[in-house]
């Protein structure tokens, strides 16, 4: 079906909101693909997923190789690094209040995950907002497909319903595309923002209090 059929050179209103649908989903669509190309740019400037690189240096911290393991923890590559500075730094500073170095280290993790967590909502808003516009689509697509039948006497002509009709499925069908993509990649990008927490907490706290050994049985 060409465009013109679906927007005539004297539209009506229904057929002009149609119309602004389409150019918000299409905004919609645009929105998500550049939100998920600026998290993961994001993701890769401040390091995250630097998980080896963190137990490495926790491995020299516990070992006694406490300047190998503040040496690499102050090149700052990744986040649990940045996180792991912070708890060398509150020990150096204070070696017989480990609540300082676990509230210091605590500042650095909301701050980290602060910024992690940017542009997280945009992504949230689209996936509410854009099935709704599909919806919206669907319902001014009907309507004007049935004031054609409204204002039409006698035997309808199949091609005057086509444009509303066309409109309620196109609408809808892109609203919950645009929807789902922002849904999976939301999920995908809050699953390794939570990971990233999950591991500056463990971090922490062996960093401060040492790390049990897993291999360890009880009363020995």
């Amino acid at each position: 079906m060409e465009f013109s059929s679906i927007i005539p050179s004297d539209p009506t209103i229904f057929q002009i909101i149609s119309l602004g649908v389409y150019a918000v989903l299409a905004f919609l669509s645009v929105y998500v693909l550049t939100i998920a190309l600026f998290k993961l740019i994001q993701f890769a400037r401040r390091g995250v997923g630097g998980r080896k690189e963190a137990e490495g240096i926790l491995d020299d911290w516990l070992n006694g190789r406490v300047d190998k393991a503040i040496r690499n923890a102050s090149r700052r590559k990744s986040v649990l690094a940045r996180v792991l500075q912070a708890v060398f730094s509150g020990v150096q500073a204070r070696p017989n209040d480990k609540g300082y170095a676990e509230e210091l280290s605590r500042q650095t993790a909301m701050i980290e995950l602060a910024m992690l967590n940017e542009r997280m909502r945009a992504l949230d808003m689209v996936v509410q907002a854009a099935p709704m516009l599909g919806l919206l689509g669907t319902v001014v697509g009907m309507i004007d497909a049935f004031s054609v039948l409204s204002v039409t006497e006698g035997a309808v002509d199949p091609t005057l319903l086509a444009s509303g009709i066309y409109v309620a499925l196109t609408t809808t069908a892109a609203g919950l595309s645009i929807a789902l993509l922002a849904f999976f990649i939301a999920t995908w990008l809050e699953g390794r923002i939570d990971r990233e927490r999950t591991l500056m907490e463990a971090l922490i706290s062996a960093a401060i209090h040492g790390r049990v050994d897993p291999n360890s049985k009880p009363g020995t």
